[in-house]
């Protein structure tokens, strides 16, 4: 059994169903970045607050992302830019179970709204239900391409009291076209709440262990190193933290 495994082991049990009622697709969303050493000093003094998302008896899941951008690459240079109002399209794929969703983020002014359908699995093009999906979800949608892969896998903790949910996400990976890179010991974290709670327990754990919030995206980072030709100016004290953490 993995250490990650022994250590959940230790936390009560949430099924996908008794999640339900945080799934806060509407949120605020704050992010953390940590090496593998902190993640796992941290994780078990979480234990007595939260619970470990558990499905057929798995306590992480493995993810799966296929994300879309126009041919200029319109989202990624709106994250960028510092632009409030952005999107980001992706279908993601939960590889324990096989379930598959085409999804849309919506951030705006600090907020992100997220809508998915369920699909049957990746493709390469947005058509059929999906594109209705997209044209109903964002007005005058723009011709999307599929431009990189993403994969890692995930720990999802639920606060016992407060609507809040935790997730950890660890080996993360982004490929496109041969080109790959990884960040085996990187962990990101973000905490999803229904308003902005500094006072809860993982994030007055983080500020004691001197793990300051970081916004940061997978997509746009994973962009950044597989795309030369992309401005990645805004991003560079990101992945000079990175780089430290590492």
């Amino acid at each position: 059994m993995s250490q990650l495994t022994d250590i959940l082991n230790t936390f009560a049990p949430i099924s996908l169903k008794e999640m339900d009622s945080v799934k806060l697709l509407n949120r605020v969303d704050s992010k953390y970045v940590m090496s593998k050493r902190q993640f796992y000093e941290i994780l078990p003094q979480l234990k007595s607050d939260y619970q470990s998302l558990t499905i057929k008896e798995l306590r992480s899941a493995n993810y799966k992302s296929l994300y879309f951008d126009t041919e200029d690459f319109k989202y990624y240079n709106d994250h960028h830019n510092g632009r409030v109002n952005r999107h980001k399209v992706r279908t993601r794929k939960y590889l324990d179970s096989e379930l598959c969703f085409f999804e849309i983020k919506h951030k705006n002014k600090g907020r992100t709204d997220k809508k998915r359908i369920r699909v049957a699995d990746f493709d390469n093009e947005i058509q059929g239900e999906s594109n209705d999906f997209l044209d109903r979800v964002i007005e005058h949608a723009p011709d999307l391409k599929p431009c990189l892969w993403n994969n890692f896998e995930r720990v999802t903790l639920v606060n016992n009291e407060r609507k809040e949910r935790l997730t950890f996400d660890i080996g993360l990976n982004f490929s496109w076209n041969e080109k790959d890179f990884g960040f085996p010991d990187i962990v990101i974290a973000e905490v999803k709440q229904e308003i902005n709670d500094r006072n809860t327990p993982c994030r007055r754990l983080f500020k004691s262990n001197m793990i300051r919030e970081a916004k940061v995206s997978k997509y746009c980072i994973g962009m950044g190193l597989l795309y030369k030709g992309l401005k990645t100016n805004r991003f560079k004290q990101k992945y000079l933290m990175i780089d430290k953490i590492q």
